[in-house]
């Protein structure tokens, strides 16, 4: 905070205006502590970097030509724009030109009335020319101006009104979720999938992310970008073990039992881990959806690839959901096979995706939850990391005389899972077993 108001002194003293603008001027207001610092002025970006050239250590132009520097200082970003009106959205995300203007005609151009506002920090004032406070108060969510064109200049605003909404508990403003719901289906028309999945990171991150969900649901977005999502409601359960209803309130309960501290990944395993249930769904002696968990992880693949996320994080969210119903036969496994799971990287996160999963079911009991965990901490004492392999495959096939093959994983799996039980320390003792087995 300290820079960028001298960021703004700065450019006070050389004779231009500069405030505060957008998220930040809102989050003070509701008394949250900004992440960052946007900064507006009547100087033009030449302008910009000619007087902040000694104050700054440099600043990058990634949208010079719209009047859009980022100012570097001891690590931290802020980003410094030349107040302006935009004319034809041709690509539904970026102005075709853009005006150099007043902070009056730069707050009409932005996409909410509550971050539409300006913050003077050195007077201590607001500039309010949307009655961005008015809105701020009565919590709502209004796109400023026509709510159609606000929409048209970038359609993510759509998934946008449904994270501010949801992130700050406020209701839409009526014209608002009209446009909202006319206009859906451009949630998806020419914007990049990155950004989209960024605005659901934001969304799965919020403590109100189901209601987020449900209002994506209701709205129509859903089923434009997460059909497989929506293919979840009206998926009957069975009532012996779910009284909370369909596999849509399942999920849902799953993510609002979710602790503020879940990572993205056990956020998104909770999502998508009975996605697979509707393509299972049979009536037999009672419903059953045999083989949904096979169904859950390619739809979780095919979902987390189309929005362009790294093929880690991808491995990651399906590996939870491929496993979040082995809990069960883990407590009756041997030692060495119980401490392989226990030392997984992952296996913390399962537990949560685990626990999540239970308390999304009505009746809810974690008590298999707290066993499992209870044998974790326990089993930690007695081997607290995962230790070094004592023979490598190629060591297992020279001694064995065995070529690469299915035979020679399933002898270091045995391998492993004895030193892991603790019946097999060296590398002495493991080559005298293999041996044996000659």
């Amino acid at each position: 905070m300290p820079t960028s108001i001298q960021i703004i002194k700065k450019l006070r003293r050389a004779g231009y205006e500069a405030y505060w603008a957008g998220g930040c001027v809102r989050d003070i207001l509701l008394g949250i502590k900004p992440k960052d610092y946007d900064i507006v002025t009547s100087a033009k970006p030449d302008e910009i970097e000619k007087v902040l050239a000694k104050t700054l250590e440099k600043t990058i132009p990634i949208g010079k030509q719209f009047g859009v520097l980022v100012g570097v200082k001891n690590g931290h970003h802020f980003e410094i724009a030349t107040f302006r009106s935009d004319s034809g959205y041709s690509d539904g995300r970026r102005p075709d030109a853009v005006t150099f203007t007043s902070a009056k005609e730069d707050a009409k151009r932005r996409d909410f009335t509550v971050n539409g506002m300006f913050y003077d920090p050195v007077h201590d004032k607001i500039h309010d020319f949307i009655e961005g406070q008015k809105d701020l108060s009565a919590g709502l969510i209004r796109f400023i101006g026509n709510p159609r064109e606000r929409i048209l200049e970038d359609h993510l605003r759509i998934l946008r009104a449904i994270r501010f909404k949801n992130q700050f508990d406020f209701q839409y403003e009526p014209k608002t979720y009209t446009a909202l719901h006319k206009h859906s289906r451009l949630v998806i028309d020419k914007v990049a999938k990155e950004r989209i999945a960024a605005e659901l990171d934001k969304i799965l991150m919020s403590p109100r992310a189901a209601s987020a969900f449900e209002d994506m649901e209701d709205i129509g977005v859903l089923k434009i970008i997460l059909p497989e999502i929506q293919n979840m409601k009206g998926v009957a359960q069975p009532r012996e073990y779910h009284l909370e209803g369909d596999v849509w309130t399942h999920t849902m309960k799953a993510l609002r039992s979710l602790p503020e501290s879940a990572p993205l990944a056990v956020r998104w395993a909770v999502l998508l881990h009975d996605c697979g249930k509707p393509d299972t769904f049979e009536l037999k002696e009672r419903i059953r959806f045999d083989h949904h968990i096979e169904f859950s992880k390619k739809h979780a693949r095919t979902i987390l690839s189309r929005l362009r996320y790294s093929r880690k994080f991808v491995e990651e969210v399906c590996w939870l959901v491929e496993h979040h119903m082995m809990m069960v036969p883990l407590v009756e496994m041997p030692v060495g096979r119980k401490r392989h799971w226990f030392l997984h990287t992952w296996f913390l996160n399962l537990m949560q995706v685990f626990k999540a999963d239970a308390e999304g079911t009505t009746p809810s009991d974690i008590s298999l939850y707290e066993k499992i965990f209870s044998l974790y901490r326990t089993s930690l004492k007695k081997m607290p990391v995962l230790p070094a392999q004592l023979l490598h495959g190629e060591v297992v096939m020279k001694v064995m005389g065995l070529k690469p093959g299915k035979k020679v994983g399933l002898i270091m799996a045995e391998l492993r899972e004895k030193q892991l039980e603790g019946k097999m320390t060296t590398k002495k003792e493991a080559l005298a077993w293999l041996k044996k087995k000659v």
